[in-house]
């Protein structure tokens, strides 16, 4: 009897599973499901299906304007169609690798089919790589440190670029040695195997591109050094999912990266989605530091049996409409095309450097020659006001940008040139009292035209920051 019902639930099972996919292709209400439509985006057009782009704020005149939006690096706007497709999925929501129903089918397959989907992104191959679903990139770095990790004494090589999410993730938890930077402040890959030859290192972690100065980082090279000397490499991809291809897999095997995180608020789709891809050998002899539901197969009163990758670094409830957008918003990047955006990124960044090199006292931080290797962000000073208050200005006259150490403290310092044991003074002072850039960083959707407003403004607001000087003194190095 028992084995008869058994067997008509595991029947059940397998035609809601056919089902399922075929609801795959149609939502429930018979709509098409808006991962099959095709919209012909581009970079000359993309602007058009950016939530709020043109939406009005009332600025500190009175009057009102749409912003120019230059702080993309901080968090990318939505597109309408991820928007509209979270919308769609929603109606086919149900409980996600636990229910019995059509629904609960449907939002499992989609969740599954996304993790090929994300894979194929950053080109891993199934057979080596899994990927599971974490809310950002931060936690995707500390759960991956928090498994990886096994010894306070085990070692781990960053750069002095990492933005804190790769840089406190692990030294909280292990001893953390640093590569320097050069002058322009890039990655010195020989300071980097000088740290490789001289320790043991267990995992190198870097980032793809910085936030900072948008370099970025021969990730491939670092894969190659980092096996040469029998570590693993790690690579932040934050910065680089919405600017630039990223392959895990390098020309040879010993250029393959091992790990992989990244964001999906970086890349147009605001649902706290985003990934990691790493090795399922690695990823299935650890456990992270997160427990619950889902990730066991069976728990007694004395012991617990937790399941493989990618279930065992997913407990709780999964984050269904943070899949959807991800895997939506994978869709539209690779319409446009990296290689246009990275063109359309050069033009931007070109001539925003050209414009701020004009004005007098004007410091542009990394190489202002050779840009080739920088993503959209820019970071300048006008060394005659202060920073914070020229970013408040600039905020008043309707342009959003970010100003301070963008969570990247020792990269920062070394740029601006303040050394350790100054910036420790500053730990009492408020954010206008303490030394940072602004930051200009670009979306697929900024336009040339929006540049030459900003250089405007910005000529207007270092007029009025001047004139407010009598009122606050600037402060050098601020």
């Amino acid at each position: 009897m028992k084995k008869s019902i058994f067997l008509k639930r595991l029947l059940s099972v397998s035609l809601a599973a056919i089902v399922s996919l075929h609801l795959l292709t149609s939502c429930g209400n018979g709509e098409k499901n808006t991962q099959d439509e095709t919209s012909g985006y581009t970079i000359d057009n993309i602007r058009e299906y950016v939530v709020g782009v043109d939406e009005k704020v009332e600025l500190e005149d009175g009057s009102k304007r749409a912003i120019i939006n230059f702080d993309n690096a901080a968090t990318t706007p939505a597109l309408q169609p991820v928007s509209d497709e979270v919308e769609a999925q929603m109606k086919m929501y149900g409980s996600i690798g636990r229910g019995f129903s059509k629904k609960s089918d449907y939002s499992t397959d989609l969740y599954n089919n996304t993790r090929s989907k994300v894979l194929q992104f950053v080109g891993a191959d199934e057979e080596n790589y899994t990927c599971f679903y974490v809310n950002n990139t931060t936690d995707g770095l500390n759960k991956l440190a928090s498994a990886l990790i096994t010894d306070e004494k085990d070692v781990v090589l960053c750069t002095r670029m990492e933005h804190h999410a790769n840089d406190l993730s692990w030294r909280e938890r292990c001893k953390v040695i640093y590569a320097e930077i050069d002058k322009q402040g890039r990655v010195d890959y020989k300071s980097l195997e000088k740290m490789l030859k001289k320790n043991k290192v267990k995992y190198v972690a870097v980032t793809a591109a910085s936030n900072v100065t948008g370099y970025v980082t021969d990730a491939h090279r670092v894969a190659k050094l980092a096996h040469k000397y029998g570590a693993k490499i790690i690579v932040d991809g934050a910065q680089i999912v919405a600017h630039r291809k990223f392959s895990m897999i390098g020309e040879t095997p010993e250029e393959n990266i091992d790990f992989f995180v990244f964001s999906a608020h970086k890349m147009y789709s605001p649902y706290g989605g985003g990934a990691v891809v790493g090795l399922t050998s690695v990823l299935n002899k650890h456990m992270p530091e997160f427990y619950g539901g889902g990730i066991v197969t069976i728990v007694t009163d004395q012991e617990q049996n937790y399941k493989n990758a990618p279930a065992s670094y997913e407990a709780g409830s999964p984050n269904y409409p943070g899949v959807v957008g991800l895997g939506k918003a994978i869709d539209i990047l690779q319409e446009v095309g990296f290689d246009a955006i990275s063109e359309h990124e050069q033009k931007l960044n070109r001539k925003l450097i050209d414009g701020i090199l004009k004005m007098d006292n004007a410091v542009v931080y990394g190489d202002t020659e050779d840009i080739s290797d920088r993503v959209g962000v820019v970071t300048f000073n006008l060394t005659d006001v202060n920073s914070y208050h020229l970013a408040a200005k600039l905020s008043d006259y309707g342009v959003a940008t970010r100003r301070g150490a963008f969570c990247a403290h020792t990269y920062v310092w070394r740029l601006l040139g303040v050394p350790d044991e100054q910036a420790k003074e500053y730990v009492e002072c408020g954010d206008a009292g303490v030394p940072g850039m602004i930051r200009v960083s670009f979306g697929i959707y900024n336009t040339e035209e929006e540049v030459d407003e900003f250089l405007s403004i910005l000529d207007k607001a270092h007029g009025e920051c001047l004139k407010e000087m009598e009122i606050m003194p600037y402060r050098p190095g601020l």
